[in-house]
């Protein structure tokens, strides 16, 4: 893999670091788009996010007939909002599952690493989008009055970037 993705992948997974709870967005068979928080576990080297499923979860029925997806994640106090959008495969993997495993897992899988549903997610990311709006609440709501003033659009309230994988 070539240095920079590896780079934009860090990149990535440093800004969702602390958010992890992402709105996991599929489209049915009937291509109706529908959302679930699911917690994000991993982004591994290889541009790839993790999280752990239940195989009798509704929504996992529809993966392989439309794989795209997309998983929001926002941090309204660290002013970060993200987008990804990739290809999402279910996936039986107890190696996988076993390094990924958590306490706070055994919530949702009672059985543990047994779990007969317990199952795995992969996203292979195709693009993240992220906003940094890292200016002071201050510079924000100076730029908001000025909006609300003159009528024009505000400048400087943030970073938007787009990462292609």
């Amino acid at each position: 893999m070539p240095l920079y993705s590896q780079q934009q992948i860090n990149t990535i997974a440093a800004k969702i670091k602390q958010v992890r709870f992402g709105m996991f967005t599929t489209m049915d068979h009937e291509q109706v788009l529908t959302s679930r928080p699911l917690t994000m576990q991993q982004i591994d080297s290889e541009g790839n996010m993790w999280f752990f499923t239940s195989d009798e979860a509704e929504f996992t029925q529809d993966l392989p007939g439309h794989p795209e997806v997309n998983v929001s994640f926002s941090s309204p106090d660290q002013h970060l909002y993200l987008s990804v959008t990739g290809q999402a495969y279910l996936v039986r993997d107890r190696a996988k599952a076993r390094e990924l495993w958590n306490p706070l897992a055994r919530a949702w899988y009672p059985g543990g690493l047994d779990d007969p549903h317990l199952a795995l997610i992969r996203v292979k990311i195709q693009t993240a989008e992220y906003w940094d709006a890292s200016a002071s609440k201050m510079k924000q709501l100076v730029q908001l009055a000025k909006t609300a003033v003159t009528g024009r659009a505000p400048v400087a309230m943030g970073k938007h970037t787009t990462i292609c994988l």
